[in-house]
């Protein structure tokens, strides 16, 4: 895959703001993109956002909150534009688990 414009869209009221911590140049919120870029939803969304958790929520079964969608807007020549592709609706299982993101 080469270089993609992305749209992110979020509901700041779905912010668990107990989440949010304080670093050196403000208030951070660690969230999570999970992008398809050969399918989207009928909305035009590639994907969703959720909110990161900490190990110990993950381990203990949470969910990190979904905030909002994403949308491939810009493709790198040489790739597929989403016109070309069918709509489809994205679900969870498409998407990885928070345990297998590398990050």
């Amino acid at each position: 895959m080469g270089k993609i414009g992305v749209e992110l869209k979020i509901n700041v009221n779905n912010i668990d703001k107990t989440k949010m911590y304080k670093g050196e140049k403000g208030n951070y919120l660690t969230m999570t993109a999970f992008i398809d870029t050969d399918e989207q939803d009928q909305y035009g969304n590639n994907g969703m956002i959720t909110q990161k958790l900490n190990k110990a929520d993950s381990d203990a079964g949470q969910k990190g909150a979904i905030l909002g969608n994403s949308k491939v807007f810009w493709q790198e020549q040489g790739q597929a534009t989403q016109a070309q592709q069918p709509p489809r609706q994205p679900k969870m299982e498409d998407f990885p688990s928070s345990e297998d993101i590398p990050f």
